[in-house]
């Protein structure tokens, strides 16, 4: 399936689910403390510099992570709970050789893949001190625990329902 593809299935997922996911309690808690984990994980990529760093590789360098067909690693439910989030999906994408989902500032997903949460690259593991990469660790863990969850509770939410007679 294509990201295109992907996109369109979860754009049809949030309009037949998305009241009710909203509407579910503990859906709605877990969106939440998804929100607050993937905040704090950005917070702490800014305060390390390494949103500056990932920055300058990709203006400067003409490198990224972010590459062309690291977006088919999402599925439409990473994507469903994106806009869940509130975020949007871009129809398309913004640099040839970049990731579907990277944007003038990186990444625009509020929920992002393990992948893309965890990998930092040698340059960047080089230039923090061990502290600090041990400290980004424990953030970027609770966000990826989070994710997890959450996708899982979409899944068997809408798997459940659509089991029903």
């Amino acid at each position: 399936m294509t990201i295109e593809e992907k996109i369109d299935e979860a754009q049809d997922l949030y309009e037949t689910w998305g009241e009710k996911l909203l509407g579910d309690a503990g859906l709605k808690d877990l969106i939440a403390e998804l929100q607050q984990k993937a905040s704090a994980s950005g917070k702490a990529s800014v305060q390390l510099g390494i949103f500056e760093a990932c920055k300058r590789c990709e203006e400067d360098e003409g490198g990224s992570c972010c590459g062309s067909g690291i977006e088919s690693r999402y599925t439409s439910y990473l994507l469903l709970i994106n806009l869940l989030l509130g975020g949007t999906l871009p129809s398309e994408r913004l640099y040839p050789n970049g990731c579907h989902f990277l944007g003038r500032g990186g990444c625009i997903l509020k929920a992002r893949d393990i992948l893309c949460i965890n990998y930092l690259c040698a340059r960047i593991q080089k230039l923090l001190p061990h502290s600090d990469l041990l400290a980004l660790q424990a953030v970027t863990g609770d966000e990826m625990d989070t994710v997890f969850l959450v996708h899982e509770a979409v899944k068997q939410f809408i798997g459940h329902r659509n089991d029903r007679p």
